[in-house]
């Protein structure tokens, strides 16, 4: 299973009660233990070390970057926003205009030992703003349904940077290329609107030095990065073209690449071998500085995507981690496991089904009447019943928001004022009736899930055979790429996944459903839900904030968006050999904190 790693907004002040376990606050140790390592399994490889496009952007590959990553903030278990002050600093200049200052520390260094500098924030905010790309292309011509990468045939001379940004959200609210100082150790960027969540808009770079290098020909470091500031400083639009074209696909690998600069990081560890489907490990990073050095020297993931089969793998001592999707058959055999620690609680994800508005591969969602209809017939209630309750009991309930998670201030009184009550049971004389009054003849609807993930294939077996009694003809269009897949114009008509929530962010509504973001993968394009995006983006009073995403949340069920399902239960289990995982409901969960990992 891949978890989308931008996902639903989840409101600080109901957050506390979803944690899976205490709210102990990370500490530094600066002792490594030479010869240590941990295995821990994961339910999805590793496929692109950038995940910040549409491609790569997803908790496999995330929960990797993370680790061999640093940034000048993180999110604890609690959760709360820490400032990583051994990466650099960022301060609010001005609030009008809004203005942001970002100085890193003096002793940051990549992986490979060059230095950390503004050059690479400034690819950052290249990248993540798309200020610089040409104006109107649109690359869904150039997707290749198969895979979800770029084609071949994707024109050489354009620029386009494949993050998803958005002109009025974000980074795409800096205009204006940043000011990067004298000593380039610092760059400032300058707001055109305020924006509610500017300290988490700039995200962690790739290496600027690796980028020019690769897609301007270049062999030194410092000649490459000053060719690259460059041809940002002055839109340079040919080499451009190049940098986003190699940002965009050259981080995309699923085996160990011949070229080491293309894994270099700024974390605590850096990948040192990966065999495609297997495993991918980390080593201890001779060359990180910062305040959150690892105790345990190697650290690798094994890719397991079989919940029992991870189990098993922790029984016999092939792992010694894992953090699988829950099934009741799963917490069974945890259950008869001897010295496990095993933590159950919700997790900051939840089960949901988007129809495709437009690009469908049969069109059949283009009408909203048939979506409608569809969302009727789907068995969330059955779903819950005898996939989610048999794991964490009778409490479990279906989700009835796609904004707020529940339980969180908010919640109650947006359910009650969206439609989403009118989907609680299914009614196959009522999709009956729409699909009647569409006059549809084509009712074929290829859902796309993940075909390894034994809880989603449960799913889709139910929902095909409830859709089938109001006449849908549902296909199976599940797939272990799935992932890469998602987005794909002419791919699928529907999806079943799940959003995950990296931040508490308030804004995190945009990339999700606003036109043109970068998980919008169904196509929705709404006038009306764009300028309540818009307002939010901009709104800093946490009771306007709330009203507005109940008001998004309505013109969603109201549009016949999809349905949300349930929220996801969260099992994490490890043997008595390690100690100090303390998981977050925020990605990357178990993680987040992999530098107070210790080997008992």
């Amino acid at each position: 299973m891949r978890f989308r790693r931008i996902g639903a907004v989840i409101a600080a002040v109901g957050a506390a009660t979803l944690v899976l376990s205490g709210c102990s606050a990370p500490t530094a140790e600066s002792g490594l233990d030479e010869g240590t390592s941990v295995d821990v399994a994961w339910n999805q490889p590793f496929f692109s070390y950038n995940g910040l496009t549409s491609f790569g952007n997803a908790t496999a590959n995330n929960n990797i970057t993370y680790m061999t990553n640093d940034w000048f903030n993180y999110y604890d278990n609690t959760p709360e926003l820490k400032q990583n002050e051994s990466y650099g600093s960022y301060e609010l200049v001005s609030e009008d205009p809004l203005t942001v200052k970002y100085t890193l520390a003096d002793d940051v260094k990549w992986s490979d030992g060059t230095a950390v500098d503004a050059s690479d924030l400034l690819l950052s905010w290249a990248a993540n703003s798309r200020a610089l790309d040409t104006p109107d292309f649109d690359s869904n011509d150039f997707v290749d349904p198969d895979t979800g990468e770029f084609t071949d045939a994707f024109p050489d001379d354009v620029v386009y940077f494949d993050s998803g940004a958005q002109a009025d959200s974000g980074l795409g609210l800096v205009h204006d290329v940043p000011e990067i100082s004298d000593d380039n150790r610092s760059m400032t960027m300058v707001y055109s609107a305020p924006y509610v969540d500017w300290e988490l808009a700039l995200y962690a770079p790739l290496p600027a030095h690796v980028v020019a290098k690769n897609a301007l020909g270049l062999d030194d470091n410092e000649e490459a990065k000053t060719a690259l500031v460059t041809a940002i400083q002055d839109n340079d639009t040919a080499s451009l073209a190049k940098i986003s074209s190699f940002w965009n696909s050259g981080f995309n690998f699923t085996s160990l690449p011949d070229d080491p600069e293309l894994y270099v990081g700024t974390g605590p560890y850096t990948i040192s071998a990966f065999v495609a489907d297997q495993y991918i490990t980390m080593k201890a990073n001779p060359e990180y500085t910062g305040e959150n050095k690892p105790s345990i020297e190697e650290v690798t993931v094994r890719f397991i995507t079989d919940p029992l089969a991870s189990v098993q793998a922790l029984e016999n001592g092939d792992v010694d981690v894992i953090s699988p999707q829950s099934t009741s058959d799963l917490v069974t055999a945890l259950d008869a496991l001897d010295k496990v620690t095993v933590l159950k609680g919700a997790e900051g994800t939840y089960e949901h089904i988007d129809l495709q508005f437009d690009q469908g591969k049969s069109g059949v969602f283009n009408d909203p009447l048939v979506r409608e209809a569809f969302m009727k017939v789907v068995p969330r209630q059955e779903i819950l019943d005898k996939l989610i309750k048999p794991i964490v009991g009778d409490d479990a309930t279906l989700r009835g928001s796609q904004m707020i998670v529940p339980g969180a201030e908010g919640y109650d009184d947006s359910i009650a004022g969206n439609s989403s009550a009118d989907y609680a049971e299914v009614d196959v004389e009522g999709a009956k009736a729409l699909i009647a009054q569409s006059g549809a003849t084509n009712l074929d609807v290829t859902l796309l899930y993940a075909s390894t993930n034994p809880r989603r294939v449960n799913e889709f077996a139910l929902i095909q055979a409830s859709a089938a009694l109001a006449g849908f003809n549902v296909l199976d269009g599940g797939s272990a790429e799935w992932g890469g897949i998602l987005g794909t114009p002419g791919a699928y008509d529907a999806s079943l996944f799940g959003w995950q929530s990296t931040s508490l962010g308030v804004s995190s509504a945009g990339p999700n459903f606003e036109t043109g973001g970068i998980n919008n993968h169904n196509f929705f394009s709404n006038a009306e839900a764009d300028a309540v995006i818009k307002k939010l983006n901009v709104e800093f009073d946490p009771a306007t904030q709330i009203e507005l995403q109940q008001e998004i949340d309505k013109i969603l069920w109201e549009n016949f968006y999809g349905v949300t399902i349930f929220q996801f239960p969260g099992v994490t289990a490890f043997n008595d050999s390690v100690t100090g995982i303390d998981p977050s409901i925020l990605a990357p969960t178990i993680f987040w904190n992999i530098w107070d990992w210790k080997l008992a």
